[in-house]
């Protein structure tokens, strides 16, 4: 399959330069490489990236922050020497992407430099662990006595701020005191790590170090519990309290700027209001007739009656999956590899993990909520409700055919050097898109199938909502939670794990806007190429899986031959916002 792809035109003679040594330094000009492609380039980028970032793993140290910006530098001046007009489509998009995968690094390591400004009053002792583990990389000498002082030093030093914080709490938001917290456990794990390189080993170095590292080791256990129980407020079990991290609208603004999203965060805001405003007047159609009237939450409520018994939730999803490829195919809508077909697995989701992920997480294993004879009559009855026939019936092609399992098929086929470009409102936009594309085929028939698909659509507009009003300062986690509740119909235990998984820290800022976000720049690029009778329904959507995982301005961009130069950033309004 990788042989069709649109092939990048050769760029024999561009200088590459080497990694300068950890110290700094200038970099050195290597030897022109021949028959050099940016998808060489592109390899070679992400294996630096990994290499520096494997070496240089202490978050915030200032010697990561600083190799690692000299590191994009030397990246920028590689890419500037490229001749970009030389390049053909694939490779221009290859070029605008690295450019902003370099601009998205640098942001990144402004955030995690200010955001180690923020935690060191409360971790002042993370430059000495940091200058260790440093030191421990690269296999410094090491005067074991003098480690032994150090470390008695740094169990003095943390000893005393424990007891300055217990007894007068410095005023710092939740959020703040808990990455403090995280990061104090981070520095633990570091000199665990810096201990265990020579400990039983070395035998003079154990016989010096092993005293106070254990104890230095014990008074880190105990700051970091104290910032997380006393000044974060999170006590010990909790597993309830969700403490997030807003990031502020300048951030937003510069991660949307980044994703190529040229909507300022109201926008989008006001974007969701509309299509759910949409998805409301519709549920009012489908209620009416279920015999609701314009109650739609009553139509909702008898949906969420009907579910499977205990121990046939798989059959239910094996006989969901089936029909939507089936149906895809036999429409044309896209191309189905048989492999793919073949290989799609089925698991299910452990109570613990159905937290965070109370309905379905997928790609090649569609992981299924269902719940489980351990857990409470009530999560039982709210975990079934949940799950009832309907929403599944309206989202189980969004994770197996023609979701993200035949996405992750066929990105790891074609163009799958543009993995490090991957964007979640590709990846979940696309998966989002076939809801809302069978949806308009009239695939979703019956009014208690048309509450579920309305059910999820109207999730997603909520998730823009939430999502930036949480990051913009303007709601809480509980008003997330709430808004869940009673703007869509959630269960309350499941809007918890929602807004849990939302804010826990495993998905970025952009995440959960990018299913509707991502979804409506598709279905605008369909309006425009398959409306507009460009391409056929299976030629659209092949081309994009085709294409790589990346913003989808760049997929249009590829699809229809746009004019690209090195200036070009974000632009394309997807969406009209005018009355």
């Amino acid at each position: 399959m990788r042989g069709s792809k649109i092939g990048v035109r050769g760029l024999a003679g561009v200088a590459l330069l080497s990694c300068a040594a950890a110290g700094g330094g200038r970099p050195e000009q290597v030897a022109p490489v021949a028959h050099t492609d940016l998808r060489e380039l592109v390899a070679r980028f992400d294996a630096d990236r990994g290499a520096l970032a494997r070496f240089y793993d202490g978050r915030g140290s200032p010697v990561r922050v600083a190799r690692l910006r000299a590191w994009v530098e030397e990246w920028r001046g590689t890419l500037a020497a490229v001749d970009f007009d030389a390049l053909d489509q694939d490779g221009r998009i290859d070029w605008l992407l690295l450019r902003t995968e370099l601009e998205s690094e640098l942001a990144r390591l402004g955030r995690e430099e200010r955001r180690a400004a923020e935690e060191a009053p409360l971790v002042p002792y993370a430059p000495r662990i940091l200058a260790l583990s440093e030191a421990r990389q690269r296999v410094d000498p090491l005067d074991d006595e003098a480690a032994a002082s150090e470390l008695d030093a740094l169990k003095k030093q943390v000893v005393e701020l424990c007891t300055a914080q217990h007894e007068h709490h410095p005023e710092v938001a939740p959020a703040l005191a808990k990455r403090a917290a995280d990061h104090a456990a981070e520095l633990a794990e570091s000199l665990h790590r810096w201990y265990d390189f020579r400990a039983g080993y070395d035998p003079l170095f154990t016989w010096w170090v092993r005293a106070p590292y254990e104890a230095v080791r014990d008074e880190l256990g105990k700051h970091a519990k104290l910032l997380r129980e006393e000044l974060a407020g999170l006590k010990e079990g909790d597993s309830e309290t969700i403490v997030g991290d807003p990031i502020g609208r300048e951030a937003l603004l510069e991660d949307l700027a980044l994703a190529w999203i040229p909507f300022t965060p109201e926008e989008l805001i006001a974007l969701s209001e509309r299509e759910f405003a949409w998805c409301e007047a519709e549920m009012r159609k489908a209620a009416r007739e279920m015999g609701c009237g314009d109650d739609w939450k009553q139509a909702l409520e008898r949906v969420k009656q009907d579910h499977v018994a205990p121990g046939e939730q798989p059959a239910l999803i094996q006989r969901l999956a089936r029909e939507a490829w089936d149906y895809v195919e036999a429409n044309d809508l896209v191309t189905v590899p048989p492999l793919a077909k073949e290989t799609w697995r089925m698991n299910m989701l452990s109570p613990e993990r159905q937290r965070t992920s109370p309905f379905f997480l997928g790609g090649e294993s569609i992981l299924v909520s269902y719940p489980t004879d351990a857990m409470s009559h009530e999560e039982k009855l709210m975990s079934m409700r949940g799950n009832n026939r309907h929403f599944c019936r309206a989202t189980v092609h969004h994770e197996v055919i023609p979701g993200h399992h035949l996405q992750g098929f066929m990105t790891e086929r074609y163009f799958a050097y543009r993995a490090p470009f991957s964007t979640p409102f590709w990846t979940e936009g696309w998966a989002l898109w076939w809801e809302m594309l069978l949806w308009d085929r009239g695939y979703i028939a019956s009014p208690e199938d048309r509450v579920g698909a309305l059910f999820w659509r109207m999730h997603r507009c909520a998730r823009i909502q939430f999502s930036l009003g949480f990051h913009l300062g303007q709601m809480t986690p509980q008003q997330c939670i709430d808004f869940l509740v009673e703007r869509v119909g959630h269960e309350r235990e499941n809007a918890e794990a929602e807004v849990r998984r939302s804010f826990g820290g495993d998905y970025g800022p952009l995440y959960q806007l990018a299913y509707m976000t991502g979804a409506l720049q598709f279905r605008a690029l369909h309006a425009e190429l398959v409306g507009g009778g460009k391409l056929s329904e299976r030629a659209f959507h092949d081309a994009i899986l085709q294409s790589g995982n990346m913003p989808i301005e760049l997929v249009r961009a590829r699809l229809t031959n746009a004019p690209l130069t090195r200036d070009t950033r974000p632009s394309w309004r997807f969406y009209d916002l005018g009355k």
